[in-house]
């Protein structure tokens, strides 16, 4: 395992990678948010650690960027506890959000955590037993990460695809923003629904043909949200 810190106060960076390595993690230590970004795109790291306020690139921009290219989970360390810190942080891909001061034991639960939910992404992507799902114009290749609507191939950010793939495999079932939050993005997030309904909306944007009267992703009244099931 390979965990990159990103945090331009040294010595609480050198205080996270002194606890993260009980982990058993190679580390990775880097002071500003230039040559954070370039270290998490050219090493095949298992987790990031990254601030929010940090010269040369602040965290926010830092994620969008490597959430461009890869899925690594990314927890934000930050002293920033402001709510529009937090939704902000999770709607643009980061996987959980941390507020100075915390306690190393609270740390490394969440970084477990996310390690732990990563994993079951994973494994439930290798084992469905449909690795493409066809509907109508829509198709989801699962292996490869790779949606296609109407013949054209379409980016989805790492969220926004979790999401899909577990509407389209659960295809009629209804559930609630509570639950498509604590599959998505962890129990950490409670209190937070309004992240899911600004995914639904990203995610409609890029799949319906008319966000009015959506096709795909429909709104299951008092409920959440269901994949339509009559496609």
């Amino acid at each position: 395992m390979k965990t990159l810190i990103i945090e331009d106060d040294k010595e609480l960076s050198d205080l996270l990678a002194l606890h993260v390595d009980d982990l058993d993690t190679e580390i990775i230590q880097r002071y500003d948010g230039q040559s954070g970004l370039e270290a998490a795109l050219e090493n095949d790291v298992d987790l990031i650690l990254l601030d929010i306020t940090m010269p040369k690139l602040d965290g926010i921009e830092v994620c969008k960027r490597i959430r461009k290219e890869k899925n690594t989970p990314i927890i934000m360390v930050t002293s920033r506890s402001e709510e529009i810190d937090k939704v902000l942080g999770l709607e643009i891909g980061a996987d959980d959000y941390i507020t100075k001061p915390f306690s190393i034991r609270e740390l490394k639960a969440r970084i477990k955590a996310v390690l732990r939910r990563t994993e079951s992404v994973k494994s439930t992507e290798q084992k469905d037993s449909q690795d493409v799902l066809q509907f109508t114009d829509l198709g989801i290749d699962i292996p490869m990460r790779k949606v296609m609507v109407r013949g054209e191939r379409i980016e989805l950010s790492p969220k926004e695809f979790e999401l899909l793939v577990v509407l389209a495999s659960n295809q009629g079932r209804s559930f609630s923003r509570g639950e498509l939050l604590n599959m998505i993005w962890g129990y950490n997030f409670s209190g937070y629904e309004h992240t899911v309904n600004s995914h639904i909306n990203r995610l409609r944007i890029k799949v319906e043909k008319d966000m009015s009267a959506p096709e795909y992703i429909l709104t299951t009244w008092g409920i959440g949200y269901r994949f339509n099931e009559e496609i």
